[in-house]
């Protein structure tokens, strides 16, 4: 390969770069060898792809092209990978730098003829709450034709992290029909998908169904469903809403004379450094960074270690986002959703 020009040659000696036009079933990673000479190299070891870029296709014309754009690409280069994520109900693309996905959407455009729209992946976030409250939900409409009569009280407070939803049913005496008692869950469940003061799901909290009433002849599921969602809606708001966020364990790999820099980047991130090892010339850091504050962490490592830094994060656990960032997340979300 000589630019644009291709020389054709007998042999490629070892060091030179070569390049074979129309290979029907090659793939990244193959061994070419003399026919006879099974031989194989071992597998590349390529680096994960940790910066993500969440992606949406520009028409629906795109949209049918776009799973078969990628899984092209993805078969050249194996360090790129989409996923879509269930919590955020997002495409989301990752790459090993910018230019690494920006290169690769120009070539779904050019090669496949597929339009992108690009934007930073969204941060999972839950909620939960800080308190107990008591609250009532009231669906009543009587006004003539056919009425809808749906009231339940509840009581909800916080679980410890990562024990998910409780429902308790404490009704006696028949103040809701045991038929209707599923669908007051039913509306609550509804609601806690999409939080209370932003759109993520709220988790970790028991609530229990203790009073109610009901009509013989204008209550119905629809209602109770109604009122159910109601009252936890108020009950979260009385308890107190807080956000929760993502934090990620990290291994961090550099140069000895990088680490002072990386703790400093890794303090303005909010990380906790939990140690480092030496490694013949290298640091191995271990910490503890919220996800939302990794997202333009492999740009930042490569442009603090001169590109030589590499790092890996994998999930550990969900904990309270401090409050003055909270607000800030809050009022983002309210401003998007109250704007026309």
């Amino acid at each position: 390969m000589k630019g644009k020009d291709h020389v054709t040659v007998a042999e490629v000696p070892a060091g030179d770069i070569g390049a074979v036009a129309k290979l029907a079933h090659a793939a990244t990673g193959d061994t070419f060898t003399s026919k006879g000479n099974d031989v194989a190299l071992a597998p590349l070891e390529l680096p994960e792809p940790l910066l993500a870029i969440a992606i949406s296709p520009k028409t629906q014309a795109d949209q049918d092209k776009l799973s078969t754009a990628i899984h092209k690409i993805q078969e050249d280069d194996p360090t790129l990978r989409m996923e879509r994520s269930e919590e955020t109900h997002e495409t989301v693309l990752y790459g090993m730098g910018e230019a690494h996905v920006d290169t690769m959407i120009e070539r779904m455009k050019r090669k496949f003829g597929v339009d992108v729209v690009t934007r930073p992946a969204k941060v999972p976030y839950k909620e939960t709450l800080k308190g107990h409250a008591r609250a009532q939900g009231r669906h009543v409409k009587q006004s003539g034709g056919a009425g809808q009569y749906g009231v339940a009280w509840i009581e909800a407070e916080p679980l410890p992290r990562g024990s998910g939803f409780e429902f308790v049913d404490k009704i006696f005496g028949g103040a809701i029909p045991s038929n209707y008692i599923p669908s007051v869950e039913k509306g609550i469940v509804k609601q806690l998908e999409t939080g209370v003061v932003t759109d993520n799901p709220m988790v970790d909290l028991r609530v229990t169904l203790v009073d109610g009433k009901y009509h013989t002849v204008d209550s119905s599921d629809m209602a109770f469903q109604i009122a159910g969602s109601l009252a936890i809606r108020k009950a979260a708001m009385e308890a107190g809403p807080v956000l929760l966020e993502p934090v990620q364990d990290v291994e961090i790999r550099i140069p000895d004379r990088y680490l002072g820099d990386i703790m400093s980047d890794l303090n303005t991130k909010r990380g906790r450094i939990s140690g480092t090892e030496p490694d013949n010339g290298w640091q191995i850091a271990h910490a503890q960074v919220p996800e939302s504050e990794l997202q333009r962490f492999a740009l930042d490592l490569r442009s603090i270690t001169q590109g030589r830094g590499s790092f890996s994060a994998k999930f550990s656990h969900y904990e309270e986002v401090p409050a003055h960032l909270a607000k800030q997340l809050i009022d983002a979300f309210q401003k998007e959703t109250s704007s026309p």
